[in-house]
């Protein structure tokens, strides 16, 4: 990529990048539930999903579309722990998916706000004002109450989500350090990412049992137009999903990040009751769900008045420009 002249992270932008972001992630997971429900071999999938991102920014950028930058190993080294975090993240998110309905995954899902507010202090980003801390702990305090109503158990299916939490956290705090200090679009991020999972997914799929007999469910169900549509839906909304993500997080910040996941997931635990396997609907879940979006809400409005008192941060045209 090359840099041209600073121009400001507009509000416009912020705003941009964080609705793409919920609307990718809210989307993305009714696609993975649902092709899952028909594939059920996630890492086979996760490498697919990863394998057509790097084609596509590769050829992208061999024919001209974007202006990202060639691999270079230096690079590749500082950013090999985000492409193992993320993918530990994603594996074990689709693995949860395989038990945990809709509206439960995205409750779990819920305390990752939380867990970054805990990780950034710790790594030395400084103690956020009294609002952000109160209104992250109130979102979390009604997933945990959105929680309590769901009656079902599967042990394995929360273990998944609860550890896919844990790694989504560390990612996103580390995709922020790199994007603001390195100066990396979003495009490029994602091509590293891609590029260095790609080794390590397949020695998992290797490992674990699931190539070749995954592959040949793959072309047994080719014949399915149903699984072939969810099949490429996925694959395209993953690259979607990537982008957006990175995006939110290099033009706002991981916190950010968790807290638009935060809010779109009102929307997907609503649709989630109804569609793939509908729940039963509990007063705890409604009451988790307002004093979530109620903490939400109430964080939004503490970072704009953060940010008024702040000068605006700067990234370059190619990156305001690339979303």
């Amino acid at each position: 990529m090359e840099n041209h002249s600073d121009s400001e992270i507009t509000p416009f932008l912020s705003l941009s990048a964080a609705i793409s972001y919920g609307i990718a992630s809210m989307a993305m997971v009714f696609i993975n539930k649902a092709i899952l429900m028909q594939y059920a071999h996630s890492m086979t999938l996760l490498t697919l999903q990863q394998l057509a991102t790097a084609m596509l920014i590769h050829f992208g950028r061999r024919m001209g579309y974007t202006k990202a930058k060639a691999l270079d190993m230096a690079t590749a080294r500082k950013l090999l722990p985000i492409s193992l975090f993320y993918n530990a993240n994603v594996a074990f998110a689709l693995a949860s998916l395989k038990g945990v309905n809709i509206p439960m995954y995205i409750a779990i899902k819920r305390l990752t706000p939380l867990a970054v507010l805990i990780a950034g202090f710790f790594s030395g980003k400084g103690r956020p004002t009294i609002q952000v801390s109160l209104s992250v702990i109130l979102t979390a305090a009604g997933v945990i109450i959105a929680a309590l109503g769901d009656f079902s158990f599967d042990l394995f299916g929360y273990s998944m989500a609860l550890t896919s939490v844990f790694f989504q956290t560390m990612y996103l705090v580390l995709v922020e350090k790199s994007g603001a200090e390195d100066g990396l679009s979003s495009i490029e991020i994602m091509f590293y990412n891609s590029f260095l999972s790609l080794p390590f997914l397949l020695f998992v799929i290797i490992a674990t049992g699931e190539f070749p007999n995954s592959l040949a469910l793959l072309f047994a169900k080719s014949n399915s137009l149903y699984f072939l549509v969810i099949l490429i839906l996925s694959l395209v909304m993953g690259i979607v999903l990537n982008f957006t993500m990175f995006l939110c997080t290099i033009v706002n910040s991981a916190l950010t990040t968790t807290i638009v996941g935060v809010l779109k997931g009102v929307g997907s635990t609503t649709l989630g009751f109804v569609l793939l396997g509908g729940v039963e609907v509990h007063t705890l879940n409604v009451t988790g769900l307002v004093i979530n979006t109620a903490g939400g809400v109430w964080y939004s409005y503490a970072k704009y008045q953060q940010k008024k008192n702040k000068p605006p941060k700067l990234i370059s045209d190619l990156e305001a420009h690339s979303k």
